[in-house]
This record gives C-alpha cells, sequence and structure tokens, in this order.
C-alpha cells in the first residue's frame, strides 16, 4: 500500500492506493493537470471584470495578458514534461518557482489573480524537495495576503498592518494544518505498516495452516502404518505363542506315539494331541479377532497360570510347581493376557532348549506391581551370546520383552550355562474395571 500527500491550501491530503482509491488518485491527478488552467481561467475573468475597479492601467493590462500567456505556455510544457514522473525532482522545483513568480506578478497587478497564485498550495510536497516545501508554503501565503490585504504594496501604515496580520494569520493557519497533516501521516503510515503486516501474518498463517495440513496428514498416513505394522507384530506373536506352540506339542506327542509299542500309552499321547490341536484352533481363532485367551475365559489369572503349569508339566513329563504370594486381585484383561502369553513362552523355551527337570512359576500382587517369575534348572546359557532372531528361530525373548513393555513393564532374563535360567516380568496393577 501506498501514500501520495497532495497539498491543499494550508493542509495536506494522503490519497490511499488501497482498494477503492483509484479514484480517488485519478481525480488528484486530474486536479494536478487542468486545476491550475481551470484557476487561471478563473482568475483572467475576475481580473477583466474588476480592472476598472482597482485601477489597472492599459500597460497593467497588456502586462497581465503576456503574463497569462507565459502561464498557459508554461502549464503546458510542464503537463507534457512531467508524464511518468513521481515524486519531487528539480524540474518539478523549476516549475514551482515560475508558476509562483507569476501568481506573485499577476496578484501586484491585480488582486483577483490569487485565485491563480493559489495553486501554491496545491502540489507542494510533490514538485519540491522536503526541506523547500515550507518555503514554498510561506511564499504563497506571502501572495495570498498581500491579495486579501488589497493588493500589493500595501498603502501607508494601515495597509502594513493589514497585510502583517493577515500574513501571520496565514502562517498560523499554515501551521495548524501542517500538524493536523502530520498527525494524519503518520496515522496513515501506522495504518499502512499494520496492514502491511497482517498480509504478512496472513501469509505466514496460510502456510502454516498448508504445513499443517500436509503434517496432519503425513500424521495420518504413519499413523495407519504403525498401526498396520503393530496388528502384524501382535498376530505373529499370538500365531507364535498359540498355533506354533500347540504344533510343537502335538509334534512331541505324535513322536512318542511313534515309538511307543503299548496301545495304551499310544492312545494317551494321541488324545493329548488331539486335544492340543482343538486348543491351538481355538487360540488362533481367538487370536484374529485379538480376544482374551481360551484359559482366561471362565479363570482368573491365577486359576489359569496353574491350569497351564500343571498341564505343561503333564506333558514334557518336567516338575512344574505354580505358587501365589500376596494378595491376589482381578486383573484387568490385557494384563492378564500378557503374562499369561509370557508363561506360555518361557515354558515352551524351556521345554525345547532347557533340558530341565524342575520349572517353578511365582505370581507375586505387590501393591501397585505385579511380578511373574519363571526359573528351570536347565543348562542355561549365555544371554550376550544370543544368536540374532532368524525367519525360523521365532519371536521368544524378544516377544517376552515386547509384550512385557506394550502395558509398561519389563522383563529381565538371568542365566548362567550349567545354573539354569530365570525369567523376571513387573508390569503394573491395573484392576479389572468391569
Amino acid at each position: 500500500m501506498t501514500a501520495e500527500t497532495q497539498q491543499v491550501p494550508g493542509i495536506a491530503v494522503g490519497a490511499w492506493s488501497a482498494p477503492g482509491s483509484a479514484a480517488v488518485e485519478q481525480r488528484w491527478a486530474a486536479w494536478h493537470r487542468w486545476g491550475p488552467y481551470g484557476l487561471l481561467a478563473g482568475g483572467t475573468l475576475t481580473s477583466i471584470v474588476s480592472a476598472d475597479a482597482v485601477g489597472m492601467t492599459t500597460r497593467a493590462r497588456y502586462a497581465a495578458g503576456a503574463m497569462v500567456a507565459a502561464a498557459l505556455l508554461l502549464q503546458w510544457v510542464w503537463g507534457r514534461a512531467s508524464r511518468g514522473r513521481t515524486g519531487p525532482s528539480r524540474a518539478g522545483a523549476a516549475y514551482y518557482t515560475v508558476r509562483w513568480v507569476l501568481g506573485f506578478a499577476l496578484s501586484w497587478l491585480n488582486p483577483f489573480f490569487a485565485l491563480f497564485a493559489v495553486t501554491g498550495y496545491f502540489g507542494a510536497n510533490r514538485l519540491l524537495p522536503q526541506r523547500l516545501v515550507k518555503y514554498g508554503l510561506v511564499a504563497t501565503a506571502v501572495t495570498m495576503s498581500g491579495s486579501q490585504a488589497g493588493g500589493m504594496p500595501p498603502q501607508g501604515g494601515v495597509g502594513w498592518l493589514g497585510f502583517g496580520v493577515l500574513l501571520g494569520v496565514n502562517l498560523a493557519l499554515l501551521a495548524v494544518f501542517a500538524r493536523i497533516a502530520a498527525h494524519e501521516d503518520e496515522r496513515a503510515r501506522v495504518q499502512s505498516d499494520t496492514i502491511a503486516e497482517l498480509e504478512r501474518t496472513n501469509a505466514a498463517l496460510k502456510q502454516a495452516l498448508d504445513e499443517n495440513a500436509a503434517l496432519h496428514a503425513q500424521l495420518l498416513l504413519q499413523a495407519r502404518e504403525a498401526g498396520v505394522a503393530d496388528e502384524r507384530r501382535r498376530l505373529a506373536a499370538e500365531i507364535h505363542d498359540t498355533i506354533a506352540q500347540g504344533l510343537t506339542g502335538i509334534i512331541a506327542q505324535l513322536q512318542v506315539v511313534a515309538g511307543a509299542c503299548d496301545l495304551t500309552v499310544a492312545r494317551t499321547h494321541l488324545d493329548r494331541a488331539s486335544a492340543l490341536a482343538r486348543h491351538s484352533l481355538g487360540e488362533a481363532r481367538r487370536s484374529v479377532h485379538n480376544l482374551a485367551p481360551v484359559d482366561l475365559e471362565h479363570a482368573g489369572l491365577p486359576e489359569a497360570l496353574d491350569k497351564t503349569v500343571a498341564q505343561w508339566g503333564e506333558r514334557t513329563g518336567v516338575g512344574a510347581r505354580f505358587t501365589v504370594t500376596g494378595t491376589a486381585v482381578p486383573l484387568h484383561d490385557e494384563v492378564s493376557a500378557t503374562l499369561l502369553r509370557i508363561v506360555q513362552e518361557a515354558l515352551s523355551n524351556t521345554s525345547r532348549h532347557a533340558c530341565a527337570t524342575r520349572v517353578g512359576v511365582t505370581l507375586s500382587f505387590m501393591g501397585d506391581e505385579v511380578s511373574l517369575d519363571i526359573r528351570d534348572d536347565g543348562r542355561g546359557f549365555d544371554p550376550h551370546r544370543l544368536p540374532e532372531r532368524t525367519g525360523t528361530r521365532g519371536f521368544g525373548l524378544d516377544g517376552m520383552r515386547a509384550r512385557a513393555e506394550r502395558i509398561a513393564g519389563s522383563l529381565v532374563l538371568e542365566s548362567e550355562p550349567g545354573q539354569g535360567t530365570a525369567v523376571s516380568a513387573r508390569v503394573p496393577l491395573v484392576g479389572d474395571d468391569r
């Protein structure tokens, strides 16, 4: 937004280049181009009519006619030379000075030529450098005061006194209007700066909104991808903890059947394999639908763990014992399912790798925390020398740790070669909110 300051008698008027002000600027441009012609014509006509009344001589009339012609020529030349010019310049200062001289001289010959001399109040800021504006306005005030006093030069002491008073009044009005104009210019400048700042703020806000929309879309995509990945990990862990372990148990039972000579023994192990298959099928269906494990459907966590440990011991022939310490309270389904899956995975690892003869599982309720410990007397291993997980090795320890951390818990593994293995999981005690 730009502002062009226009000068009217004693006051600067700001014409704003804002929407709707184009017409105002066009009017000011038309005034500066054609206004002096109109004022000169008005001053000439009134001077002709009043020539006898003010006592113009024939010589004065010819001089006035010559100066009117010079003023017309000056205005025509400046109208062509000023096209495309903006702001003060030396040429503009020269034009303003010559026009003032002609206006002063014409007003000396006939006070009614002040109609033309008043042009000095208009466009001073457009034509003169800032340091000369006040001098141009004072010079115009002198011309106007002389005309208002009855013409130049004043006659007698009373005439000079009147001229002085009128000049003081004109200068005072100039000072007042200049102060008002300065205040208006400052307010216009502040308004312009405010609008420019608002435009910058709006542009920055729009950019921020666009960036926020793009970020929101990116976050939605990442959340969707994270949800898909988390669901894949959940299903992989559930399949590993249910189908894979069930199939391992079935294979173990069938291997016993394959080497059994007694039909009764073979039938017993076939029944166990069939029960494992049905159990694994039910667990697989529940895993797909993200339901609670079968063992927790009609029992709490202590009962489910007791049953799981007992069945595992019976199936593997390893002495297994389950113990509860503290005051047992109903746990949230997610906590119960997580601890049950950790026990199932730990027992599966024990049966496959530990060659243990005894296993102990302890569930401890300790205030605001639940602790689960699984210990065996197997051959143990070095936890720092575990091989990298592969596609055939399963999820194992990583899966147990991930399950515990998913509910803000932790899992610690302790083992030494020949000294057995201990797995300890600690999770927050979150009660059943049903």
